[in-house]
């Protein structure tokens, strides 16, 4: 096996990153507004919603991770992704996810539920990533990893999972959700980069001639359906008449807080039912 080429991850300098990251924001945003509302609801309604975030926040990974691959090249070497395997990654991230989300959902804001359900989230985020990774195929080299850089970003992702659903579930205001949400995208993508410092990539004997076909090319057909999936969630949540009363609530909350100079123990009634 020949040393290890030269790879590059921002091939369109800071595009990928910043496009993909406001994906996976945008997704865990969409996910944990949509937890949220599970909780605030009657038993018999969570499911819908519950399943609702898990695709959200499951779709906004595999988004955030396929767009960051568009900027990622080797040199010398075609790339390829396997339809079915890259598809099978977003099933991954979207059920494993899904596990935490319904632990929240069912189990309740519990310390335990919480540090469980944020560590399969984080968990679901590797699993995505490196089944992904798995789909890619590379004319006349393989891939090899660092073992020590894996585990750290398995870490990360963990760490940055648990915290964000902490933030969202505990403290239940809409700004903070945001807040949690761009947390949620640091776990995304913090994971993500870190993965891609433990690929190393082989020849395993010579190339054959490039095709000309970018992995952006490549790439754009595949996203087509997870973006227009994640803009049906928005405008999903986006009309559900909650959401508005939620926004009016948080508003009422913080002038409330502002107002009274001893609202030290003040909580927000995000999860008052009023319906």
């Amino acid at each position: 096996m020949q040393d290890a080429v030269p790879v590059d991850g921002f091939t369109y300098d800071l595009l990928t990153p910043v496009v993909a990251y406001c994906m996976a924001v945008l997704g865990s945003a969409l996910g944990l507004r949509c937890t949220m509302r599970a909780l605030a609801v009657e038993p018999s309604r969570r499911l819908g919603w519950l399943a609702l975030g898990a695709v959200a926040i499951g779709t906004g990974i595999f988004t955030m991770h396929f767009i960051a691959m568009m900027g990622f090249t080797a040199r010398d070497v075609q790339i390829n992704y396997d339809l079915l395997i890259t598809l099978a990654s977003l099933v991954i991230a979207v059920v494993v996810v899904g596990i935490g989300v319904f632990i929240v959902g069912y189990r309740g804001r519990t310390p335990l539920a919480l540090t469980g359900a944020g560590m399969i989230t984080g968990l679901g985020v590797a699993c995505m990533h490196y089944t992904g990774m798995a789909g890619m195929r590379m004319d006349g080299a393989r891939q090899m990893y660092s073992a020590p850089v894996v585990t750290l970003s398995v870490i990360i992702a963990v760490v940055a999972a648990t915290a964000a659903l902490w933030l969202a579930m505990t403290v239940k205001t809409f700004g903070v959700a945001i807040g949690a949400a761009l947390i949620m995208g640091v776990a995304v993508c913090g994971m993500h980069y870190t993965a891609m410092e433990a690929l190393s990539v082989h020849l395993t004997h010579a190339a054959g001639e490039l095709t000309g076909r970018t992995p952006a090319e490549i790439l754009t057909p595949i996203l087509i359906g997870p973006v227009l999936l994640l803009v049906f969630v928005g405008l999903f949540v986006g009309m559900d008449p909650l959401e508005r009363e939620w926004r009016h609530r948080d508003e009422e909350d913080a002038l409330l807080a502002a107002e009274t100079p001893e609202a030290g123990n003040f909580e927000p009634s995000m999860f008052d039912r009023r319906d």
